[in-house]
């Protein structure tokens, strides 16, 4: 999953960046629109009145970063990230159960953002499946569940596909189990994660232990809403009393969106509204909900890291247990009683994935902990908001745009 994100955000890099800068009048637009937007609420609020916008998905946080919308915004107005990447909130205990059964001669199907995701208990003195590998364990790296479906009926060996994702990658499972396409020697394990319960949590923790700034707006993820539809995030706007906006991928599109929320925010509106209109509709795609909802139950989950969110995990119907993994090899659920603290000593991944606090608050950022030898989930994965910051944070284009920026 990991490769296929960072081929394709390369591959469409070069274009991004063109239309980007093709775009400069209009950004710069947008940039003093929300600067306009600040100062009227200012007038309003207070003079030192600032406020937090949060993402949710880690192709919106590579947008921010690599482009450089931080440092486009004016003073008084910070991006966040908040929960975005599924790899990074696997659950320790999941990556330990995959490096035993590897070991044991289990072929363990893995995307290659999960190869090196470390396992806080190692197993047999191995921390990731990558170490696996490398001690003969049985691990491959699969670009999805059908690669995995073919190589496990062109081998016979027993295996796991670790199903790991949000909404967007249940689709796929749904229709192999309801449409049983699994081989007998194939199972899955599935680890998908749902986006609004993570949402709901995230906004209760920062509301319940306020930072410097409230929370304001959000940047509902695109992918996800394609599936969902918009109206999954009605209850976060509701609850909240916040504006909600569903956008796309390129900076012109997070921009709008943050245009967006600032007007809502003067005009004293909290709706769900969606800026990424080229894919997403309210209702979403109505028949592939009822094919997750066929196959899957929702079910409360562990999240690394943060602990159990309610409803927030989709496991397999009883329906379909002869593919569940968690019967075919004795992987046991978590309990809240049994679910332990499950990042290293030192790591402060758990409070970035809330948007407590951000990568360079870390002590182990770019020291202990780097791309290329991760020490916290977050680093792991294309999609972890410390792995973005790392790879694509500072300086480079963010600058070039921004002096670009001020010359119009």
């Amino acid at each position: 999953m990991g490769e296929i994100l960072t081929y394709t955000l390369l591959q469409r890099l070069d274009s991004l960046e063109k239309v980007f800068r093709a775009n400069l009048q209009l950004a710069n637009t947008l940039r003093n629109y929300i600067s306009r937007k600040l100062e009227e609420l200012r007038k309003r609020e207070g003079s030192d009145f600032s406020l937090k916008i949060m993402d949710f998905c880690g192709t919106h946080e590579w947008t921010i970063v690599h482009f450089g919308l931080r440092s486009l915004m004016p003073k008084g107005i910070e991006l966040v990230a908040g929960p975005g990447c599924p790899v990074c909130v696997t659950p320790s205990y999941y990556i330990e159960q995959a490096i035993r059964l590897s070991l044991e001669g289990i072929t363990i199907y893995t995307y290659g953002d999960t190869f090196k995701l470390p396992a806080i208990n190692p197993v047999d003195g191995v921390s990731s499946l990558e170490e696996a590998r490398a001690r003969g364990g049985r691990v491959k790296l699969a670009l999805s569940l059908m690669d995995a479906i073919r190589d496990a009926k062109a081998t016979g060996k027993d295996s796991l596909f670790l199903g790991i994702g949000f909404e967007t990658v249940a689709p796929g499972y749904a229709r192999a189990l309801v449409a049983d396409m699994l081989p007998p020697n194939l199972k899955l394990l599935s680890l998908v994660k749902l986006t609004p319960p993570a949402m709901f949590y995230s906004l209760d923790i920062l509301r319940d232990k306020p930072t410097d700034a409230p929370v304001m707006g959000v940047i509902a993820p695109g992918h996800v809403s394609t599936v969902t539809g918009a109206k999954a995030w009605v209850p976060v706007a509701e609850h909240f009393g916040i504006p909600v906006v569903v956008s796309g991928f390129e900076p012109i599109d997070v921009l709008s969106s943050i245009a967006e929320i600032m007007r809502q925010l003067v005009n004293r509106e909290a709706s769900v509204k969606i800026e990424y209109t080229r894919a997403v509709t309210w209702q979403g795609d109505l028949k592939t909900q009822a094919m997750i909802h066929r196959a899957f139950e929702v079910a409360d989950d562990a999240w690394r890291g943060i602990g159990f969110i309610p409803l927030s995990g989709l496991r397999i119907r009883e329906k379909y247990s002869k593919n569940d993994a968690r019967e075919a090899y004795g992987i046991r659920e978590l309990t809240p009683a049994e679910w332990k603290k499950d990042t290293p000593p030192g790591c402060r991944c758990a409070e970035v994935t809330l948007g407590k606090a951000k990568p360079t608050d870390c002590p182990m950022f770019m020291k202990k902990c780097t791309p290329e030898k991760p020490y916290g989930p977050c680093m792991v994965s294309i999609e972890g908001t410390c792995a973005v910051w790392a790879r694509f944070g500072g300086g480079g284009l963010a600058q070039e745009i921004a002096a670009e920026l001020e010359q119009i």
